[in-house]
């Protein structure tokens, strides 16, 4: 199928693009056919709560009123929290154990320290608190009653369409087949769709700007080293909770050091809360969802959020490697916005304004482009696009914020001191600490636990729980101190129950699997299998002779498998031996 301009994924760096491009094109004769494909089974599921200035929102939408907008509100107060440990179990560094014990001779607040300034660059003041889902509800029915544009969602992408330097438009994925890609009764070959400009906002783990970076390169000196996954709740807050709509908390310390976490509250008692374990956070056991239940139960937060229940819940890789991680922004026939362009700022630790920005930047440089009949070679679109993008806020604030996290590769108080410099002086200063990819620095787990767990008693539970079918994390968590979690039923359930309460994972039928293990063999020598204890749907488990199992009816596609997989390729060392590749459906929920 031949059509203008094809685009994949919908997010908010889309949503910018289409809204912008779609009202310039209202009253056209003869307007150009865009058609936007996106994974998911609805434009609004699978994403997160969010706190954002919206300058780039706001001016595309100068009228904005929250109100219009379900979970969405002004930011009334902000507070950053340092968060004691209070069970003695996170590791902790001897900087950090004597600032914890200044911090217990001062008045705390429930074994939590609020910071009595927040940094500029930190505060949302006169921003808003959204529920991105339901933003991008919001702003995808405007798209569809202007019909100017079409979204498929449910619709996944499986490669683009390259002809020498050129992107020619993109495949979508076969039907019809078994979970190993071999067609069946009602095979269909992935459709290709032609379009002068292809143009992609998939996100840091999409498969098509994977593909690209693999087929044109990173530019020099870039990389994307750095990510986090995002666990997330939507929460009901309890009865008479004091928290006002519009408040918003941020925390460091607990229930490790190098996680954080946040706290926004919409109206109607609702908030979005979550935590963010990043590929620096050197262990074997990163789990989010029992990490995350720590969090929530320290006594800071546990006294707003006792009695609370589960709305919905969701996870999602983030790109942390901000602009250091930007891609070639554009080519011959296509052109890269949003998260995976590298527009996430990490010294503010805000993405979804930046990603917006770029969508509209582009949509302007394409608008021109069509007004002036030129096509959508590599030099107009640097000329037009790419030249925004340079002179934008977007890029200013990028480069300060370049190297802000680069410190954290040497640790926690390093890290915090290098974000401050960087804040500090505009990213004149940073701290030369170079940034290396969770599978060259993730230590074994008889080195993280060396001095806490003998050897050969880690080597006991990691094959009783392998022989179980379960990870290994809660046993050695549980085994250094941890304190088990008292499930209520409400709030505090177990991770699979969070998959039937708080969200569905659709599957369907006829499509390929799109984790798999490359070389079995490896994955069988593999004594760490973090891809088993990162999984946030528990959908890859340990499986026969010791290789990974995966199921797809759990799976949520946050994309955190790939990039924790510590086996690196035999026959290319930049990549792991898993693979994530395109797939349909994964999680419903809207609010998240």
């Amino acid at each position: 199928m031949d059509v203008d301009i094809v685009c994949v994924g919908f997010g908010p760096a889309m949503g910018g693009f289409l809204i912008t491009l779609s009202r310039s094109l209202a009253n056209t004769e003869n307007p150009p056919q865009v058609i936007c494909y996106e994974r998911a089974d609805d434009i609004g599921f699978g994403v997160s709560g969010v706190v954002t200035l919206a300058r780039g929102i706001r001016a595309s939408f100068p009228d904005l009123d929250p109100t219009q907008i379900p979970m969405c509100a002004p930011v009334r107060g902000e507070k950053v929290l340092y968060l004691l440990d209070p069970h003695g179990a996170s590791r902790r560094s001897a900087a950090l154990r004597a600032a914890d014990k200044i911090i217990r001779a001062l008045k705390c607040d429930h074994d939590a320290f609020e910071l009595p300034y927040i940094p500029p660059y930190l505060q949302k003041h006169g921003g808003l608190v959204l529920s991105l889902g339901q933003f991008n509800q919001w702003v995808g029915a405007q798209l569809m009653g202007s019909g100017a544009v079409q979204i498929w969602p449910g619709t996944p992408v499986a490669e683009p369409l390259v002809d020498g330097d050129k992107v020619t438009g993109v495949r979508l994925m076969d039907q019809g087949t078994d979970k190993q890609g071999k067609p069946e009764a009602g095979f269909t070959p992935g459709m290709d769709i032609r379009a002068a400009l292809t143009v992609v906002g998939d996100g840091p783990v999409g498969p098509i700007g994977r593909q690209l970076d693999e087929q044109f390169g990173m530019p020099d000196d870039h990389h994307k080293h750095d990510y986090a996954v995002g666990m997330k709740f939507v929460v009901n807050l309890p009865e008479g909770c004091p928290l006002k709509p519009g408040t918003v908390l941020h925390t460091l310390g607990y229930p490790e050091p190098e996680i954080f976490g946040f706290l926004y509250v919409y109206p109607d008692n609702v908030a979005s809360l979550g935590i963010f374990v990043p590929s620096w956070f050197d262990t074997p056991v990163r789990t989010a969802y029992r990490y995350l239940q720590h969090w929530m139960l320290h006594p800071y937060l546990w006294r707003y959020l006792n009695g609370g229940a589960l709305r919905s819940w969701g996870a999602k890789t983030l790109g942390e490697s901000g602009r250091r991680g930007e891609p070639r922004l554009a080519g011959h026939g296509y052109a890269r916005i949003g998260e995976g362009s590298g527009s996430t700022n990490v010294l503010t630790g805000s993405g979804v304004d930046e990603a917006w920005t770029t969508g509209t930047q582009l949509a302007e440089a394409v608008i021109e482009l069509l007004k002036d009949k030129k096509p959508f070679t590599k030099e107009n679109l640097e000329a037009t696009y790419v030249k925004r993008r340079r002179a934008s806020w977007v890029e200013q604030e990028g480069r300060v914020a370049e190297r802000a996290r680069d410190g954290f590769h040497a640790g926690m108080v390093t890290g915090l001191l290098g974000m401050a410099l960087a804040g500090a002086t505009k990213g004149k200063i940073n701290l030369p600490v170079e940034p290396r990819p969770a599978a060259e620095h993730t230590p074994s787990l008889a080195k993280y636990y060396g001095g806490r767990i003998p050897s050969d008693e880690i080597e006991k539970i990691r094959k009783a729980c392998a022989a179980k079918g379960v990870s290994a994390h809660n046993e050695l968590m549980n085994r250094v101190g941890w304190p088990a979690i008292p499930f209520d039923g409400k709030l505090l359930v177990s991770h699979q129950d969070a998959l039937l309460m708080g969200g569905k994972v659709q599957a369907p039928a006829g499509y390929a699997d799109h984790v798999v293990f490359l070389y079995p063999n490896l994955c069988e020598e593999c004594g760490t299998q973090i891809c088993v204890e990162v999984c946030s749907g528990q959908a890859i488990t340990p499986g026969a002779k010791g290789v990974p199992a995966f199921d797809r009816e759990k799976c949520v596609h946050c994309g955190a498998c790939l990039w924790n997989c510590a086996t690196p390729h035999p026959e290319d060392p930049s990549r792991t031996v898993l693979e994530f590749r395109a797939a349909p459906g994964g999680l419903h929920s809207a609010e998240n």
